[in-house]
């Protein structure tokens, strides 16, 4: 019956999420907000609360994705929304442990799926990540299920000798390629590491620094974290998460990236540029530069812009300033918060998709201070 009713879930839920998503490109309606980039994103945080959990988004992904909210979960702590995250949590653990899985996303009935393959790298990961920022207590169930499940992880990701990263097929944050073992990845099972430990879970037998190492030793190009162990190219998911999740804490290593981006100009004219040489990847079938063209490529990604604000703050870049400036003006720009735009920061429109607005990740950008005085650089 559990299989049943997690494999009648997922189709229910993947045909739900195409069909938002085609609606939105031809007939969806992008709301605007009144105010300045703060008072915009405040009001998108609020509007994604609904009530049980966060949305992803106020278009077509009005659903909940683990991997989103994940990102946003220390933010939203910090913004004094620890008790909704919590309730969050506690939603997502209960349909989680009703089907016996753990994927990226839970629709607004229930429904669980992996999108858009039927593996998931990093629900897991951000599932921990997000207990621990929240200082969730686990019940007795709730902890047996989560080792269960990082049993399971580790059999079907994790080489049992070394800990390596096998190579599988499945779907991680640059969901439109298929990467050969990315450096998000091993940042994702860094965290889950270090944060199995941290709950007090034993199933997952290999330390953070595996992960470190590997990084340092496997990808670490001299510039940044390249995009996987076949791509020696900069992919902006793979060369900021490893520092965004504390995986890698190297005030050098952080500063030859951030120098990179300056010098290759991909944070104008707003932060911050997905990736150069795309044409070098394999694309998911229906992903690819027909349907979806440059949707992951020279466009303009508004979550990896703010993990790079964070890190600007973080490391006490002198380019902060002006890249919180330049990002604020996007936001204004639209009146939302949009998933991505054009290289030119226009609204991102490709045949069988448009960019979704309103997305819960404002809430990262709502936890950055606003810089007292513009930076010369």
């Amino acid at each position: 019956m559990e299989l049943f009713i997690r494999r009648t879930g997922a189709i229910l839920g993947m045909l739900r999420a195409e069909y938002r998503q085609i609606a939105n490109r031809y007939f969806g309606h992008v709301k605007r907000f009144d105010g300045d980039a703060r008072e915009i994103c405040a009001q998108i945080v609020e509007g994604t609360w609904g009530g049980e959990f966060y949305r992803t988004s106020l278009g077509h992904y009005d659903f909940f994705w683990m991997r989103d909210f994940g990102t946003v979960a220390e933010s939203l702590v910090n913004l004094g929304h620890k008790d909704r995250v919590i309730e969050t949590l506690k939603w997502a653990m209960y349909h989680y442990r009703r089907v016996g899985t753990i994927t990226l996303c839970i629709d607004k009935s229930g429904h669980t799926f992996n999108a858009p393959a039927k593996k998931s790298i990093d629900a897991l990961p951000w599932l921990l990540h997000s207990l621990v920022v929240s200082d969730y207590t686990l019940n007795k169930a709730e902890k047996e299920f989560l080792q269960t499940r990082l049993r399971h992880y580790s059999k079907k990701f994790i080489d049992r000798k070394t800990g390596m990263l096998r190579s599988v097929r499945y779907a991680e944050l640059r969901d439109a390629v298929h990467y050969d073992r990315s450096a998000y990845s091993v940042a994702m099972i860094g965290r889950l590491s270090y944060c199995a430990q941290k709950l007090g879970l034993t199933a997952f037998l290999f330390s953070p620094e595996t992960y470190r190492r590997t990084l340092i030793d496997d990808y670490w190009n001299g510039k940044f974290f390249k995009a996987d162990l076949s791509n020696n190219v900069y992919s902006s998911e793979c060369a900021l998460i490893p520092f965004f999740l504390h995986v890698v804490n190297d005030k050098d290593l952080a500063a030859e990236t951030f120098d990179y981006i300056n010098r290759r100009r991909l944070n104008r004219p707003y932060p911050l540029q997905y990736g150069e040489h795309s044409e070098r990847f394999h694309y998911r079938l229906g992903m690819g530069p027909i349907i979806m063209p440059n949707y992951t490529g020279t466009t303009l990604w508004t979550w990896h812009a703010t993990f790079y604000l964070h890190l600007l703050k973080r490391y006490k870049r002198p380019e902060y300033a002006k890249q919180y400036e330049r990002f604020a003006e996007l936001i204004e720009r639209h009146g939302t918060y949009p998933e991505l735009t054009a290289p030119d920061g226009s609204w991102y429109n490709a045949v069988a998709y448009k960019a979704d607005p309103g997305m819960v990740w404002a809430a990262l950008f709502l936890e950055l201070p606003k810089p007292r005085r513009q930076s010369k650089s």
